[in-house]
C-alpha cells in the first residue's frame, strides 16, 4: 500500500513528490532515481521492431500558422522581425497570444479518420503533442486551469479522443509528447531567475501534469522535451522515471527518450534522439530515433509554406531507409491546421509511405542493421538484415533503378543456396557471384506496369555468408 499512497500524493500534492520517492525506493525492488538504475532497464522489444512512428504537432500555434510552432516566442521574446510585422499588419495592438486560443476551433478534427490514416501510412506508433512550450494542454489538465483544450477553443479532450480512436481502431502504440518548460510561465521565469535553485514551476506545474497524463492516458511512449535550460535535478526527472518504470500503469511497456535535463541528451534514457532531425548516417551503439518533419522548416502548420519546403516522397523514403539501416526509428511529423483536417500534402505523403511499405515492409519491420550499412561500389544502396533458422537474408534498398541492366554490389558474400528477388515482383533474378565477395545482379527491363513500386526498390538476397 505504500506505493499506492505515495503515487497518489505525487499526483495530488506535487510538493511532496521527492520525499515520497525517497521512502518508496528504500524497501521496494524497483528502479531507483539514478541514471545507473534507470539506464539498466531493457528497451521493450516492440519499439525496435516498429521502425516508423507518426509525430503530430497541433496546438494554439496552429492558429497563426506562421513562422513555426515557436511563433509566440519569436513574437514576444526574440521579436523576430517577420513575426512582429505579421502581427502589426493583421491584428490590433492589444491582441495577445491568449486571444488565439478561442480560434483553435478543431471543427474538422475526427480522431477516427486520423487513426485510420496513420495505420494506412504503415506506422506502428503515434506520438501526439499533449503540450508544447506555449503551455496549452490538449487535455483538460487540472494544472492548466483556463489554458487547455476543454476550457478554450475546441472544448474537447483532444488527447483522450485520439487515444481512444488509436486503441479501438488500430494496433498502433499510443504515445505522448510533453514539454518540460514553458517560455513565459511566471513560475518558470522566477525559477530561472534564481538559477534554478527554486522549483516552484516543477512542483506545481510540470511534474503534476506528467503524472496526470500517465495515470489518465497510459501512453506507451513518453517523449520529453524542453529540458535544455536546466539540470536533471531541477526537473526531478530521475524521480519521475523511477516511478514510471516501477509503479506507473505502463511500467512494463512504456518507452522514453533522452530529453530529461542538461547532460542527459544522447547519453541517458530509453532511446536517444540527440537533436531534431538526427540522422548520423552511421551505425549507432544505442537505439535511437530520427524525429523529423515533412515540412523542412516547421513542426507546426504553416499557411504560407511553398511546395518546395515539403520533403518529396523520394527524399522521405531515402531518409527513412538511411535511418533504419543505421539502427534508428523514424518519427515522421505532420502539423495539422487549426480546424483539424490533415492537409492534402501531408495526407499524400502518409499514404505514399504506406503504399511503399505494403510492398517493402518485409525489409523494414523487425529488421536489424547489417555489418555494413551502405554499399561502396554503387551509390544509393543501403542494407538491413533478418536472420532466422534458414540463415541470414539481406535487403538492399536501391535509391536509383539500375537501368544499365546490372546492379553491382561489393559487400554481400553469397553461398550456393543464395537466391535474389525483388520485393513485390514474382520472378527470381539471375546473378554472378564474385570472389571473395560481391555479386552482379542481372536486372532485365521490367514494364512500368509490372514494377512493384515507384520509388526505392528492395532486392532480397538470401543465405548470405557474412
Amino acid at each position: 500500500m505504500t506505493s499506492l499512497t505515495c503515487a497518489g500524493k505525487g499526483l495530488a500534492f506535487s510538493f511532496l513528490i521527492s520525499a515520497c520517492f525517497l521512502s518508496l525506493f528504500q524497501d521496494v525492488n524497483g528502479y531507483e532515481p539514478n541514471w545507473k538504475s534507470i539506464d539498466s532497464r531493457p528497451l521493450p522489444g516492440w519499439y525496435d521492431d516498429a521502425k516508423l512512428g507518426i509525430f503530430i504537432h497541433w496546438g494554439v500555434f496552429s492558429v497563426p500558422s506562421f513562422s513555426s510552432e515557436w511563433f509566440w516566442y519569436r513574437w514576444k521574446v526574440k521579436k523576430y522581425p517577420p513575426v512582429v510585422e505579421f502581427m502589426e499588419k493583421n491584428y490590433p495592438p492589444d491582441f495577445t497570444y491568449a486571444d488565439f486560443g478561442k480560434e483553435f476551433t478543431a471543427e474538422f478534427f475526427d480522431a477516427n479518420k486520423w487513426a485510420d490514416m496513420f495505420e494506412k501510412a504503415g506506422a506502428k506508433y503515434v506520438v501526439f503533442v499533449s503540450k508544447h512550450c506555449e503551455g496549452f494542454t490538449n487535455w483538460p489538465s487540472k494544472y492548466s486551469f483556463s489554458w487547455n483544450s476543454m476550457a478554450v477553443g475546441p472544448k474537447r479532450d483532444i488527447v483522450g479522443e485520439l487515444m481512444n480512436a488509436t486503441r479501438s481502431r488500430t494496433d498502433l502504440k499510443f504515445g505522448l509528447y510533453h514539454v518540460l518548460y514553458e517560455w513565459l510561465h511566471p513560475l518558470y521565469l522566477k525559477d530561472k531567475e534564481s538559477g534554478f535553485k527554486t522549483q516552484d514551476f516543477v512542483n506545481l506545474k510540470t511534474m503534476p501534469e506528467m503524472y496526470e497524463i500517465v495515470e489518465t492516458y497510459k501512453p506507451e511512449i513518453f517523449f520529453s522535451d524542453g529540458d535544455w535550460e536546466a539540470p536533471v535535478e531541477y526537473w526531478k526527472s530521475l524521480e519521475f522515471l523511477a516511478w514510471l518504470y516501477t509503479y506507473s500503469p505502463v511500467k512494463d511497456t512504456v518507452i522514453v527518450n533522452d530529453r530529461w535535463g542538461i547532460g542527459a541528451n544522447c547519453t541517458h534514457g530509453g532511446y536517444y534522439t540527440c537533436g531534431d532531425r538526427y540522422n548520423p548516417g552511421v551505425l549507432q551503439k544505442h537505439k535511437w530515433e530520427n524525429a523529423m518533419t515533412i515540412d523542412k522548416r516547421s513542426w507546426g502548420f504553416r499557411r504560407n509554406a511553398p511546395l518546395a519546403d515539403y520533403l518529396s516522397i523520394e527524399e522521405l523514403l531515402q531518409t527513412f531507409v538511411i535511418t533504419i539501416s543505421c539502427g534508428g526509428n523514424m518519427l515522421m511529423n505532420i502539423g495539422p491546421p487549426k480546424h483539424g483536417q490533415i492537409s492534402p500534402i501531408f495526407e499524400e505523403r502518409l499514404l505514399q509511405v504506406g503504399s511503399w511499405l505494403k510492398v517493402n515492409g518485409e525489409g523494414v519491420y523487425a529488421s536489424r542493421p547489417w555489418t555494413y550499412q551502405n554499399e561502396t561500389v554503387t551509390k544509393g544502396v543501403w542494407y538491413t538484415k533478418k536472420t532466422d533458422a534458414s540463415g541470414t537474408s539481406l535487403y538492399a534498398f536501391v535509391f536509383h533503378w539500375p537501368d544499365t541492366g546490372t546492379l553491382s554490389l561489393d559487400l554481400p558474400q553469397v553461398s550456393s543456396a543464395t537466391k535474389v528477388s525483388l520485393l513485390g515482383y514474382p520472378t527470381l533474378f539471375n546473378y554472378h557471384a564474385r570472389s571473395p565477395r560481391g555479386l552482379d545482379i542481372s536486372v532485365p527491363p521490367i514494364a512500368v506496369s509490372k514494377m512493384p513500386c515507384q520509388w526505392v526498390w528492395v532486392f532480397k538476397i538470401t543465405a548470405v555468408v557474412n
